[in-house]
C-alpha cells in the first residue's frame, strides 16, 4: 500500500499564459504557492478473490473488471498510460472541495502518478512527475487545462513558473528571508464562495480566445515580472495592489468568469481594508485569495462572514509519498 500527499496551489499572477495554445506561440509566466491542504490518495494491490479489478472511491464509488469501465478520467487514463494490468483499489480524500480553483484535479492526477510509480517500486523526478501529468490531462484526457497546476503540485513551494516556446517548463523557488516570507504569507487570505463549478467549460470559452485576448494575456504574463520584484525587494503592499489590477484583466477574459456573490464578496473584502486579491482557477466560483494587511484581516472576517474563511500556510515540499509498504505481491 502506498499513501500520497499532494499540494493544492494558489495562483496569483500568469494565469492563462499556460495554455499551450498561448505559450508554444508566446511564452508563459506564472507565480503562486502550494499550500497546507492536500490531495491523499491511498492506492493499494487488490488480492484476486473479488469479482471486480478495479475499486476507486471519491465522491462516488467505482467497482470495475475492466480499465474502460472506469467513470473517473484520471484514474482510467492513468492507469492505462502505466499499463497497469493487476487489481487496484484507489482511496481519494482531500482538505478542500473539488471544482474550487485550487488545482485539485491536477493534484489528483500528479499524486496517483506518484502514487502508482511509488506502488512499482518507483521514483519520478519533479520534473517528469509535472510532464507526465501534463500529457495525461491536455492530451489523453482531452480537458482544457494549462500547465501550471501540474507543476505547482509536483514541485510545491512559492514559485516562478516558466512555460517556453519549445514546449519546456522552467521551475525557479522565489527565495525569501524567513521574516519577509512569513509577512507576506500572513498577508493572503483564502475564503470559499460556496460555489463549485465545472471549470472546463469555462477554460474551454477562454482557451478559444485566447487570439482574440491576446494583448490582455500579454499584459497579464508582465505582472509576474512585476510581482516578482516586489516580492523580492519593494513594499509588499504593492502585492495587492498589482492583484487587484490583475483581477479587473482577468474578468475581462470572459463573461463567465465573475458573477454577482463573485462581486460581492470582493467589494465587501476591499471595503474591511483588503488591498486586493482574485478569484482561484478559471472563474465562475470556488476560492478567493486576498491581500489584507495584518491590522485588517478581523474586520475583512467579519465583512465575509458569509463565507468561509480557511486558514492557511504555504507548503514547500510538493508530491510526496508519506506511507509505503510493499509487502503484498500478487
Amino acid at each position: 500500500m502506498v499513501i500520497s500527499k499532494t499540494p493544492f496551489r494558489i495562483s496569483f499572477f500568469g494565469g492563462g499564459s499556460d495554455y499551450p495554445n498561448y505559450y508554444l506561440k508566446h511564452g508563459g509566466k506564472v507565480l503562486g504557492t502550494t499550500i497546507d491542504k492536500y490531495c491523499y490518495l491511498n492506492i493499494r494491490k487488490l488480492p484476486p478473490f473479488f469479482d471486480y479489478k478495479y475499486r476507486v472511491v471519491y465522491s462516488k464509488q467505482e467497482s470495475a473488471k475492466r480499465v474502460d469501465e472506469i467513470e473517473h478520467p484520471s484514474v482510467k487514463q492513468t492507469l492505462k498510460y502505466l499499463n497497469i494490468d493487476y487489481g487496484v483499489s484507489i482511496n481519494y480524500d482531500g482538505d478542500i472541495p473539488a471544482k474550487s480553483g485550487m488545482g485539485s484535479s491536477s493534484a489528483f492526477t500528479v499524486g496517483l502518478l506518484n502514487g502508482l510509480y511509488a506502488l512499482e517500486g518507483k521514483m519520478l523526478s519533479k520534473y517528469k512527475l509535472t510532464n507526465e501529468a501534463i500529457h495525461i490531462e491536455q492530451n489523453l484526457i482531452k480537458e482544457n487545462v494549462g500547465s501550471q497546476d501540474q507543476a505547482f503540485a509536483a514541485y510545491g513551494g512559492l514559485n516562478l513558473i516558466e512555460f517556453l516556446q519549445n514546449g519546456e517548463i522552467v521551475t525557479t523557488p522565489i527565495i525569501l528571508n524567513k521574516d519577509r516570507l512569513n509577512s507576506f504569507e500572513e498577508n493572503i487570505m483564502l475564503f470559499f464562495s460556496g460555489i463549485s463549478r465545472n471549470s472546463n467549460e469555462i477554460a474551454k470559452d477562454q482557451v478559444s480566445k485566447i487570439s482574440i485576448n491576446k494583448e490582455k494575456i500579454d499584459n497579464i504574463k508582465k505582472l509576474t515580472d512585476e510581482a516578482f520584484e516586489i516580492l523580492i525587494k519593494k513594499d509588499l503592499d504593492q502585492f495587492g495592489e498589482l492583484l487587484n489590477y490583475t483581477w479587473e484583466l482577468k474578468k475581462s477574459l470572459s463573461n463567465n468568469i465573475t458573477n454577482h456573490i463573485i462581486e460581492e464578496m470582493y467589494e465587501k473584502a476591499k471595503k474591511a481594508g483588503a488591498i486586493g486579491g482574485k478569484l482561484l482557477g478559471a472563474g465562475g466560483g470556488g476560492f478567493m485569495a486576498f491581500y489584507v494587511p495584518k491590522k485588517y484581516q478581523n474586520r475583512v472576517k467579519e465583512a465575509l462572514r458569509d463565507f468561509l474563511y480557511i486558514p492557511i500556510k504555504f507548503d514547500f515540499n510538493g508530491s510526496k509519498i508519506i506511507f509505503i509498504n510493499l509487502s503484498y505481491e500478487e
